[in-house]
């Protein structure tokens, strides 16, 4: 009897040990290179390491799946966003800047919980061709590359090419670093329910070749919080609307984003336009082009011109050469490379060469 308990209790463990697998991977990009532009503010010209982004920006981070049985996981991300240039952390200086969060995943969809992309993050991915590159439209709008949310709930699915996500975050930026990847509002305030609340919803469909996505966004401040957003009572919406269409060689892809700032005195309309292809001639090497327009209602516009080539040296290893024009108006102030200064009205032409590693 007791070698037949010993059997059991064996089989049983073993059986939950099956039925309860996991993986953890360590995964990561080291992106960076040489950029030069001119016309920076003051005079002169800037050449050097970029701080913020080369082709993407640069971060590693574990992912971890568990097996829960009948279909149910577990999952977790922390993933860190970091500078090559000086070894020194991005995202308002966190260690997990770029996500944190733990969930449940199976056929019905993901559900999050904690620090992650919101639904502003996913809407553009498949639409703008660029990405968060050094020359892209996050020289426009600064939170279209940091997009995403503290103290968060999301949820996203897809159904038969239909996808549909939302986040909820309780106080959407706790970092007191400043800049777009942290703004100090951390909301969960005791008597003012509506401080730096934030939520965003996605609505997306996808087929072999073609696809198109819209999204919203809302923001709210807080009293301490980075200008504009200084009450709960402001608020910052973005609205998003982008297309896809792959063909043999390629694909071309572009979208509408427009920007309603309510913050009294500081608040904007914009609208940025933007369409983009990439083309294949080869495997090995691939070819950018977007234009982008960049509209202030009654204050200013900016157009920027960008064109890339990336060759892949091996699976993990490409090596890239980037170009970028930024026309000003009179009262544009719109650099061509993020994080890069411009004076006032005058245009801009700038170039990176750079080398990206995957692992």
């Amino acid at each position: 009897m007791k070698l037949k308990f010993a059997a059991v209790a064996g089989l049983m463990l073993v059986a939950g040990a099956v039925s309860a697998q996991s993986n953890v991977t360590l995964y990561g990009i080291i992106d960076t290179g040489v950029a030069f532009y001119n016309h920076a503010a003051g005079g002169g010209t800037f050449v050097g390491l970029p701080t913020l982004t080369g082709e993407v920006p640069s971060r590693f981070g574990l992912k971890g799946v568990e097996d829960l049985g009948d279909g149910l996981k577990a999952v977790f991300t922390l993933e860190n966003g970091f500078q090559p240039g000086t070894g020194s952390l991005n995202y308002g200086g966190r260690l997990f800047g770029r996500q944190a969060n733990v969930g449940l995943s199976s056929s019905w969809g993901t559900v999050l919980l904690g620090r992650q992309n919101n639904m502003t993050f996913w809407s553009t991915i498949n639409g703008d061709v660029l990405g968060p590159s050094i020359f892209s439209m996050a020289v426009f709008d600064s939170y279209l590359a940091n997009a995403r949310s503290d103290n968060a709930i999301g949820y996203m699915g897809t159904f038969s090419g239909v996808t549909v996500g939302a986040t909820y975050s309780f106080g959407r930026d706790s970092s007191t670093a400043g800049g777009p990847a942290g703004t100090s509002c951390p909301g969960q305030v005791a008597g003012n329910y509506q401080a730096c609340k934030q939520y965003t919803g996605l609505l997306g469909y996808d087929n072999q070749n073609f696809g198109i996505t819209a999204s919203y966004d809302q923001m709210r401040g807080n009293t301490g919080a980075a200008a504009p957003l200084t009450s709960s009572e402001y608020t910052d919406s973005r609205a998003i609307v982008n297309a896809y269409y792959k063909l043999p060689w390629g694909k071309i892809g572009g979208g509408w984003i427009h920007r309603n700032l309510d913050a009294a005195a500081s608040s904007l309309r914009s609208d940025i336009y933007f369409l983009g292809v990439t083309y294949l001639p080869t495997v090995a090497l691939a070819l950018d082009f977007q234009a982008l327009r960049y509209q202030v209602k009654s204050k200013s516009n900016a157009t920027l011109l960008v064109g890339r080539a990336t060759y892949s040296l091996s699976k993990r290893t490409a090596a890239y050469a980037t170009l970028g024009w930024v026309g000003n108006s009179q009262a544009g102030a719109v650099p061509v490379a993020a994080g890069g200064s411009v004076i006032t009205g005058q245009n801009q032409l700038g170039t990176m060469v750079g080398i990206q590693h995957r692992f």
